[in-house]
């Protein structure tokens, strides 16, 4: 029998964790992308809000530390404004939403990058470790503050690093509440994390964190302090998958390349094992990262096309490009053994890549399931981009279907290349956005293939596709254009073009194509003299 005193104070002790709250909350729910400035520095601004939960047992007060396992690299803290319920609200209109809130205060929402992709969309690994949600020291009563004039600031080791106001949301605390009450009741004690704007990055152990919420020359939160620390048990590869970092969660977490210590978009190839945690500034290293998830090497990007050079390329055919490239040693660019579903479109676009690897059914357990690396690509492409799909020429299954061309086209994506298959052929037709592939299949993708990895080198059609490289299609096949050689490339088949046109004309009119296809010195002179009279 437990001695009786040992149990009075075990049960009278205060839990340190929920210092700053009335009680331990039933719910702690986050929301994603809130700020206007954070949805910019990402390159993607939600129409609606959307959220994920954390568990209560990742609370933890002002002075406490957070752990950044062993064999991680990407613990980044998001300064927010967090809201406390203070009365239950179920279906509540967004106009009486806010008197429900009974106090804000100050939260740091860690997150663990390296376990990003293992969680698929659920962030239950990646945000919800022990001390990954501080939060307090103090409450502010919500009744006496207006909810625009709240400021989060952070700061990490006193430099400050994130500041905005509530102003800068792009979904306001009221509209948070009365959503988030139409699914579910909010009862009293729950907290909302409202997002953060932008400047969050990545800590190392040693570094202290510091985050305030107030209302300028008003009430305030006080400083809510963490301090990193560097864990020393590693995770068990026998009970789950490991964490592991690649550059496109490294330049997530740390809010841009340059910061990562990868090279700048446009700067040319990376280094041999670019992207490596002996690559990142000495912040981000923390040893080897795990080989159970596949990383993406560091590959070069180009800029956006120039709406000049863009009108330049879509005024030319293919053959025409193809030409040019030949005369300057470039013969093995043409993704060969793709149609067009849309043969009378024009596709001008920066490549961004996709890679799948053959089917092993121990593999698609692993990667193919929930937000895999083929969704994490559709979600990624931009405007003006095309995704490139590397399906090794197998066209015993689909690639993509119809709501993956939806996503694309939505994102502002200019098409799609695929040397493997499409699935529902006349629906994805439909969309009506450029897609270029093997041919239609009906089966799944699982038939035939793993979705690996994405945003690096890749093979399409029997050429080589590196992101950021120019592609061009029309009725006549697809072309892979190295973007230093774009403009160049274009403006000598526009020229050539030109020519032909005039050639085509004096053929027109009963002349032989002997010494003018190509044109001897006799026809060259008249075409540049009458060229020239036409300038």
């Amino acid at each position: 029998m437990m001695d009786e005193t040992t149990t009075d104070a075990a049960s009278a002790a205060p839990d340190r964790r929920f210092a700053a709250l009335p009680g331990r909350p039933g719910k702690v729910i986050a929301v994603h992308l809130s700020y206007g400035s954070r949805a910019d520095q990402r390159g993607r601004r939600p129409q609606h809000p959307s959220y994920f939960f954390k568990p209560s047992s990742s609370l933890a007060p002002t002075g406490a530390t957070v752990e950044r396992p062993a064999g991680t690299e990407l613990l980044a803290y998001e300064g927010e404004i967090a809201l406390v319920i203070g009365a239950p609200a179920r279906r509540v209109a967004a106009a009486d939403a806010w008197r429900h809130v009974a106090w804000v205060t100050a939260a740091n929402d860690f997150g663990l990058y390296d376990l990003r992709a293992n969680d698929k969309g659920s962030n239950v690994r990646s945000k919800g470790g022990d001390g990954y949600t501080p939060i307090g020291p103090a409450l502010i009563d919500a009744r006496a503050v207006d909810p625009a004039a709240l400021r989060v600031r952070t700061w990490r080791n006193g430099e400050l690093v994130q500041e905005d106001t509530a102003a800068g949301m792009i979904f306001p605390f009221a509209q948070l509440v009365a959503d988030l009450s139409q699914h579910f009741t909010l009862e009293t004690g729950d907290v909302i994390l409202t997002g953060t704007p932008a400047g969050s990055s990545v800590a190392a152990p040693g570094d202290v964190v510091e985050v305030e919420v107030d209302v300028p020359g008003g009430p305030s939160s006080g400083r809510l302090v963490t301090t990193v620390v560097q864990g020393g048990i590693p995770f068990d590869p026998a009970v789950g998958s490991l964490p592991a970092a690649d550059d496109l969660q490294r330049t997530e977490a740390w809010g841009s390349r340059e910061a990562a210590g990868l090279p700048a978009a446009g700067a040319g190839s990376a280094s041999p094992g670019a992207g490596s945690a002996g690559d990142l500034p000495s912040a981000g290293r923390s040893g080897s990262t795990s080989p159970a998830q596949p990383t993406s090497p560091a590959q070069p990007t180009s800029p956006a096309l120039s709406a000049e050079l863009r009108a330049k390329l879509e005024a030319v055919p293919v053959a025409g490009l193809s030409a040019q490239l030949r005369k300057r040693g470039l013969d093995n660019v043409t993704i060969d053994g793709v149609r067009p579903l849309h043969p009378e479109a024009k596709l001008v676009g920066t490549a961004r890549t996709l890679r799948f690897v053959p089917l092993r059914e121990d593999l698609f357990q692993s990667h193919g399931g929930g937000y895999n690396a083929q969704k994490r690509a559709f979600d990624a492409v931009g405007d003006g981009e095309v995704i490139v799909i590397e399906a090794r020429g197998e066209t015993g299954s689909g690639t993509l279907g119809d709501i993956l061309a939806i996503r694309a086209q939505a994102r502002g994506a200019a098409g799609i290349v695929t040397d493997g298959g499409v699935r529902d052929a006349d629906a994805v037709t439909a969309v009506g956005i450029p897609v270029y592939t093997a041919g239609p299949h009906p089966a799944v993708l699982g038939r035939r293939h793993v979705p690996w990895e994405h945003d690096v080198t890749i093979g399409c059609g029997g050429t080589t596709v590196q992101p950021g490289d120019v592609i061009v299609g029309d009725a006549d096949g697809v072309i892979v254009i190295p973007p230093a050689l774009a403009e160049e490339v274009a403006d000598a088949t526009l020229a050539q073009e030109r020519e032909d046109a005039w050639i085509a004309e004096r053929v027109a009119e009963g002349h032989p194509v002997d010494g003018l296809f190509p044109m001897n010195a006799e026809w060259r002179a008249r075409f540049e003299s009458e060229s020239g009279a036409r300038r």
